[in-house]
């Protein structure tokens, strides 16, 4: 009989598992020793900090969430000074300019893409609410020396937890994050190639190509995350990172331009003459062996001998048609794409002090996502601070800490209202937990640091176990950080069952606030955050050409923006999936123009650069208007011109059939999608 896995987790735990809880024990047992040591005012503060560390345990991941949450902690704690030292005398204003600034942070940490950025955000939020909200409870000492004493305090405790789990986590069983980048890459390339097989399969399915399009770009996610912390394993970690963002932008390159084959052969096949048709069946056997192969050496060969092979068929093909021999020049580029990413996968194996760079994926910045998600941790923090000034409770501050602080780590996660839920999980576990242990064993601990982790210890253990995968993840946070607030270690400790009742309906209240506020205040339309999408994609194409490395530029913007869409669209029922469809066409369109740009580069002639520029517009324009159901007819228009202006600059033949098929095979796109979109709003009518 199999047990169920989240019984199977604690029952029959792996090593991996094992290891996560005795490092995460260990980082809090040390953490809780130095601020005991220190004699500082809130030693249960650095556990906290130290249990926040633990979610990702490799070194360099750990390092920098460390930096991020001491950093966050000193921006926080100069915010609060800065807020109590103008309004000291007006308690209204004060909480009024600490709701603002937790406004500010949250809507910032919407702003960054990288988990760890998005704590320091949260870090800032917490350490000035906490400044604040001490200082104020006890007003009758508020001078500048408390506020100062108040907050160095936090700050140090903060920052021992940061420290002592960093520390552990370099020292004991460290886990590195070049290995996890190593298996994101590996499954960024195999699911890249399986692909570009799917693709060019002429009885592939519209489902299939989706599945393999969304594993892409959920490794690329992934891929793109972790590679900004491998900088601080070694002198060799910026080599990794650099070649690790090549790796990303090479990828999006080839799913811009296998596009251009795949959609040829499934709606205008009749394009198509044998040859073509024949060589794109022999490109779709390398990339399948590519695929089966587990050898990186075999890999590479396939795709050095495929493009060899290009190479033979482009020098003896005579094209019939422009649309083909600008065919037969992007399967070229197609496979020097690939053999760009083999390359990055090399270096980031093999520890290559390597020039390949590109910059990375950046964050897709919607100012009404920002907006809203500001919004909701400020009304979050304001229930807890009204509950707080009509009841002046000590128990009430985790109504406007802790809730605050998840608001922010959890609100980019696609379902946060189902992680809320599995953390109140773990709060209500915790609550009775903590009860027992506070009641029964910690009063009688106080400043016996070995009594204290003994009877810490083993939750901590279960909770960290739970911490230690992702699926009881939110189980393992809820259990932990109530569990130590309630307990409160120090060396001074006392134990009252009515305030431990009272902190524990604080911190399940707060939580439970936070729950329906964020079931109250939803995200925007999902639909109305998609056309924004589609909408910056469109700038995008419109001043692609402002832009000295215009490549790396446009796939770091767009890598984000498609993973945003094909989130979206995955839970929908209708299988159409015609909006990631739509931002895949737009990064085709981005290398389409860059490509263009380069053959024109040049060109002297000042005709033909204005006419480009006319033409890119309209490409932009005509973006827009297929989203709509219709096609721009100037397209076409301004297309001619520009190939008109070519030819009479003296440019050579092929380069002219060259442009004149890139023409050609765009207005096919554009109407194809133009008639898609129609066929959508009219389902929708």
């Amino acid at each position: 009989m199999q047990l169920p896995p989240t019984l199977a987790l604690f029952l029959t735990p792996n090593r991996t598992t094992v290891v996560f809880a005795v490092k995460g024990v260990i980082a809090m047992a040390l953490s809780l020793y130095v601020a005991m040591y220190l004699n500082l005012d809130r030693p249960y503060w650095a556990l906290v900090s130290a249990v926040f560390l633990q979610m990702r345990p490799e070194s360099g991941l750990v390092i920098e969430k460390g930096i991020c949450q001491i950093v966050g902690s000193v921006i926080g704690g100069a915010a609060g000074i800065l807020i109590l030292d103008w309004f000291t005398d007006y308690p209204l204003l004060a909480i009024g300019s600490l709701a603002v600034w937790v406004f500010l942070m949250s809507a910032g940490s919407v702003m960054v893409h990288r988990l760890n950025f998005i704590y320091g955000f949260a870090m800032a939020a917490m350490t000035a609410s906490l400044v604040v909200v001490l200082v104020m409870a006890n007003a009758a000492n508020a001078d500048s020396y408390a506020v100062f004493e108040v907050a160095q305090a936090r700050m140090s405790e903060i920052s021992v937890g940061a420290v002592c789990a960093t520390l552990v986590s370099l020292l004991l069983w460290p886990v590195q994050v070049k290995n996890v980048l190593r298996v994101h890459a590996r499954n960024v390339i195999n699911r890249t190639l399986d692909y570009l097989v799917v693709e060019l399969d002429p009885d592939g399915t519209h489902v299939d190509r989706h599945k393999q399009a969304d594993g892409i770009l959920e490794s690329l996610g992934a891929l793109s995350d972790d590679s900004s912390a491998v900088v601080y394993e070694g002198p060799e970690g910026s080599s990794r990172a650099r070649a690790a963002d090549l790796l990303c932008n090479k990828v999006l390159s080839l799913l811009a331009v296998v596009q251009i084959f795949g959609r040829l052969q499934r709606n205008h096949g009749e394009l198509l003459d044998d040859k073509v048709a024949e060589q794109m069946r022999n490109m779709r056997e390398h990339f399948k062996a590519m695929a089966k192969t587990t050898d990186y050496n075999d890999c590479y060969h396939h795709a050095q001998l495929l493009r060899r092979e290009l190479l033979h068929f482009r020098a003896s093909y005579q094209a019939p048609s422009p649309i083909l021999a600008r065919l037969t020049q992007t399967s070229l580029e197609l496979v020097a794409d690939l053999v760009m990413v083999l390359k990055a996968y090399d270096a980031l194996e093999n520890s290559q002090q390597t020039r390949l760079n590109a910059p990375s994926l950046s964050t897709y910045r919607d100012p009404l996502v920002a907006a809203i998600t500001g919004f909701r941790t400020m009304v979050v923090f304001l229930i807890g601070a009204a509950i707080w000034i009509n009841t002046t409770a000590s128990a009430a501050v985790m109504m406007m800490i802790l809730p605050l602080t998840f608001s922010v780590m959890f609100a980019r996660f696609p379902s946060p209202t189902f992680v809320l839920a599995r953390l109140l999980v773990g709060v209500l576990l915790a609550i009775p937990v903590g009860l027992y242990f506070g009641l029964g064993l910690m009063a009688q601990g106080a400043g016996h640091f070995a009594l204290l982790v003994i009877a810490m210890g083993g939750p901590l253990f279960i909770g960290l176990m739970a911490l230690a995968n992702r699926p009881t993840l939110p189980y393992g946070l809820g259990f932990c950080i109530p569990f130590v607030i309630l307990i409160q270690p120090s060396n001074t400790m006392t134990y009252a069952v009515d305030n431990s009742l009272s902190v524990a309906l604080g911190i399940f209240a707060g939580v439970s606030v936070l729950y329906w506020v964020f079931k109250l205040i939803t995200a925007p339309d999902s639909i109305l955050v998609q056309k924004r999408l589609i909408r910056s994609t469109a700038h995008d194409l419109a001043t692609i050409g402002h832009h000295r490395h215009p490549e790396g530029w446009f796939n770091g913007r767009m890598g984000d923006r498609l993973m945003r869409l094909a989130g979206y669209e995955q839970g929908t029922t209708s299988g159409t999936r015609y909006l990631t469809d739509l931002g895949l066409t737009g990064l085709n369109l981005g290398h389409v123009s860059i490509r263009l740009r380069r053959q024109l580069a040049t060109s002297h002639d000042p005709r033909v650069h204005a006419l480009l520029e006319q033409w890119q517009q309209s490409l932009a324009d005509t973006f827009l208007c297929c989203a709509k159901g219709h096609f721009n007819a100037d397209f076409r228009a301004r297309s001619q011109r520009l190939v008109e202006a070519v030819r009479k600059t003296g440019a050579a033949n092929l380069q002219v059939e060259l442009i004149e098929g890139t023409m050609e095979r765009l207005a096919l796109t554009f109407e194809r999608t133009a008639h898609t979109f129609a066929e959508q709003l009219a389902k929708q009518k």
